[in-house]
């Protein structure tokens, strides 16, 4: 069977691990542990390691999703887990603007280590105090159209939401090359212009499996 690896990472908060559990077909691994830090000041519990679920796609195909801490003193595991990613999504927070910062250092770190299809999720859009579109991709870097990643609004406790997300993410991944290695370092093509929400249609008999 094949297996497609998908990393979502992103700030503390900001989704992963209700995406990861949200996403899988089975139980989720998961290394959730009591806060202790200024954490605890948004949840009682953070992911120490990473969250880990997997659906198949069809017979022949998994996908598996690993969730990464937030925090940047674990980021030895963000290195870990995206040097054997085939793709990975960034969710970002879209109230917390506090935390745009360290949302553009985690892209930074992502990004010197490999060059593999990405795209950008925003999570509490219905929340106050919640940005727009431009004003969050402005704040991780991306100053106009050029090179951006395809951005998408989602809600990581619904599942139709979850997978819309995951068919942007690997209708990116077709685009740009599905031969793409895990941690591959050659150059990403040209990313497609951000959208809100994806037209793209995945073939049905790929969900059939269990979803």
């Amino acid at each position: 069977m094949e297996t497609m690896r998908v990393v979502v990472t992103g700030t503390v908060g900001a989704g992963k691990s209700t995406f990861v559990r949200t996403f899988s077909q089975n139980g989720v691994v998961d290394t959730e542990r009591k806060a202790t830090d200024d954490t605890s000041l948004l949840k009682k519990k953070t992911t120490v390691a990473f969250d880990f679920g997997s659906r198949a796609l069809s017979r022949d195909m998994e996908l598996q999703v690993y969730g990464t801490p937030g925090q940047s003193r674990f980021d030895f595991m963000w290195d870990l887990l995206i040097r054997r990613a085939h793709a990975y999504i960034l969710l970002v927070a879209a109230n917390r603007s506090s935390a745009f910062n360290d949302a553009r250092e985690i892209l930074t770190f992502m990004n010197q280590r490999v060059q593999i299809p990405m795209i950008i999720g925003l999570t509490c859009m219905d929340m106050p105090g919640a940005l727009g579109q431009e004003h969050v991709m402005f704040a991780l870097g991306y100053m106009n159209d050029k090179h951006r990643p395809p951005i998408v609004a989602l809600n990581p406790n619904d599942r139709t939401s979850v997978f819309e997300t995951l068919m942007v993410l690997m209708a990116h991944q077709i685009l740009h090359g599905s031969k793409t290695q895990p941690g591959s370092m050659a150059a990403a093509s040209p990313p497609i212009s951000p959208t809100p929400k994806s037209t793209y249609q995945w073939p049905k008999r790929q969900f059939s499996a269990g979803m």
